[in-house]
């Protein structure tokens, strides 16, 4: 473990160990108890290894994680405001005690660090998300990924580097704190602002970062975070090459681009400081603070989950404590009157502002609309015109979900045939009973299977969609956590379209072919949808379809008028 100090950083605990040191764990780590690090778990082991994550020196132990998720502080008192866990199963879990070390690795199965076992213990996750997120609310990302993603059991200890992550793409950006620093210090870069995004940049950004700079007299470290972010954010490498655009805007010496690999929880005013703690860990000076950082968009009610400015208030409340100073800032807007962006308080009586929202610029990248020069550079809009064509050119998924019997894999059958009479795209039909012969033929029908099968449907889709395909799935796929976990996991990518075929229990049964309900009935067939298991219906399909009221034919032309208007495809006429 090496400790440095740097001025603006405070001392920077890096957690490899030298390559001696390291010989004798990994001689000894094929006997240890091997965990395979989920992409969270390896984001977060990556930044406590290099210093990122200062003063923690491993995964919290329990003392430290209650009192992160009660006061935002460690158990020493130092400020922390995240809670930075190993998760596992409960049977992984049960092999571990107090002094255990436990190989960690990646998904190729190399030895990434080690783990010296501290504390072991089941969280209450309702209440971590209450208090981390302000809300157990699931429509929130971070509440859902907490409650029915993370294992039910923590691991805490100290942690000890054997080899970094490995990241093939765009290395020369990756800097770690200590390279960072010693960066800032060859340049004679003494003031540092730290500009933290999930999200391309515009014109906005540009005039906001320039602002922040001149007000701080100091150099501009634009740091977007490439780790996990928000499902449907707009994929890292398309970012990173807008980024690249938009540092030929900027005073050639004043400005430098690195990337952190950062699994966001988009926890707003907590993540905002917890974000400011890095980027002082990073050896930078300053940090802006924009409105609703970090936060994770509306709600149902089309409210955010934050108040705009609470990140702001927060840093402020703590910031004798910090080593690096809040630069805040209130939303830009562009005034037509005065060709230029300010901020949204200076706006005087009678100008004209004009916005353009994140969504209202996503639907116009989608359907090929033009994009006013005020609000984004060419450079940047051709970048992500040519990674997010219009939804023409997209493959798209249509996902039906229902009952035994309800006309699932018939519609599915008739639409098929007419997306192959309009031509443009393959179409390919994920038919439950067929995904059950060929991809998982060896499980059976508890949850924990029919949630496996669900999910290698969503994948094989996820895999058709991305290259420009069309998936038809019909699965009855019962459970909203898992048809959400396949939502996200095709939506980032292309089109997904859940059609809920909402077809009465009565007359399923009704119609049952095979006999199928009939052995529920009598208990032959145990855990049977609709009977002795749940069907969870869908809050918010694209579409609900009743097979009492029309035929597979009509049911499979309203999808198509549906697919049209959301301008996936183009009638004949078109």
């Amino acid at each position: 473990m090496i400790h440095l100090t740097e001025p603006h950083g405070g001392v920077l605990k890096e957690l490899y160990l030298s390559v001696e040191d390291a010989a004798p764990f990994k001689a000894k780590a094929q006997d240890y108890p091997s965990w395979d690090l989920t992409p969270r778990q390896l984001c977060d082991l990556e930044l406590l290894l290099n210093g990122s994550f200062s003063p923690l020196d491993g995964f919290l132990n329990r003392a430290d994680y209650q009192r992160v998720v009660e006061d935002m502080r460690l158990a020493d008192g130092t400020l922390w405001p995240m809670p930075i866990t190993l998760d596992v199963s409960e049977e992984f879990a049960g092999q571990l005690g107090r002094g255990d070390r436990v190989a960690l690795r990646d998904p190729e199965g190399v030895l990434i660090a080690v783990l010296e076992v501290g504390d072991v213990w089941q969280p209450d996750r309702l209440h971590e998300a209450r208090q981390i997120f302000g809300d157990a609310d699931e429509r929130h990302p971070g509440v859902f990924h907490l409650l029915h993603r993370t294992g039910p059991v923590y691991v805490g200890g100290r942690l000890y580097g054997i080899e970094p992550p490995t990241h093939y793409d765009f290395p020369q950006l990756r800097g770690s704190p200590r390279e960072l620093r010693a960066s800032f210090a060859k340049l004679g870069w003494q003031r540092v602002v730290a500009f933290q995004t999930r999200n391309p940049m515009h014109r906005a950004h540009q005039e906001l970062t320039l602002r922040a700079v001149q007000q701080a007299e100091a150099n501009l470290l634009i740091h977007p975070t490439v780790g996990l972010t928000k499902s449907g954010d707009i994929d890292h490498y398309s970012r990173v090459r807008c980024y690249e655009h938009l540092l030929t805007t900027y005073p050639e010496p004043t400005t430098a681009l690195h990337l952190l690999n950062l699994a966001m929880r988009m926890a707003g005013p907590r993540e905002a400081l917890w974000h400011a703690i890095i980027r002082q860990n990073h050896g930078c000076s300053h940090f802006i603070v924009g409105r609703d950082h970090a936060g994770p968009g509306r709600d149902q009610f089309g409210q955010g989950f934050y108040e705009p400015y609470a990140a702001q208030q927060l840093i402020a409340h703590h910031q004798d404590e910090l080593g690096i100073r809040m630069l805040a800032f209130p939303e830009m807007v562009y005034v037509r009157e005065r060709a230029q962006y300010v901020p949204a308080d200076d706006l005087r009586a009678g100008e004209t502002m004009l916005t353009l929202s994140g969504t209202e610029f996503r639907r116009r990248l989608q359907e090929g609309l033009d994009i006013p020069e005020w609000f984004s550079y060419p450079e940047v809009v051709a970048e992500l015109r040519r990674t997010h064509p219009p939804r023409r050119q997209q493959g798209f998924t249509v996902f039906f979900t229902g009952l035994s019997g309800s006309g699932k894999s018939t519609i599915a059958n008739a639409l098929m045939v007419k997306l192959l009479e309009l031509g443009g795209r393959a179409v390919t039909l994920l038919d439950g009973d067929i995904v059950r012969k060929h991809l998982s033929s060896e499980l059976g029908f508890s949850r924990e299977h029919r949630n496996i099968n669900i999910l290698r449907i969503g994948f094989v889709a996820s895999e058709i969609t991305k290259n420009g395909g069309i998936a038809l799935c019909a699965p009855i796929a019962p459970y909203t956590v898992t048809r959400r976990e396949v939502r996200e996991m095709i939506a980032p990518l292309g089109g997904f379209i859940e059609v809920h075929v909402a077809t009465p229990l009565e007359t399923c049964e009704a119609r049952d072919r095979k006999g199928l309900y009939a052995k529920a009935r009598s208990g032959v067939l145990k855990e049977f949808t609709g009977i002795s298991d749940p069907y969870e219906a869908p809050e918010h399909p694209e579409l609900v379809i009743d097979t009492r009221d029309c035929s597979p034919s009509e049911a499979a032309q309203r999808i198509l008028l549906k697919l049209e208007g959301l301008g996936y495809i183009r009638g004949r006429s078109s």
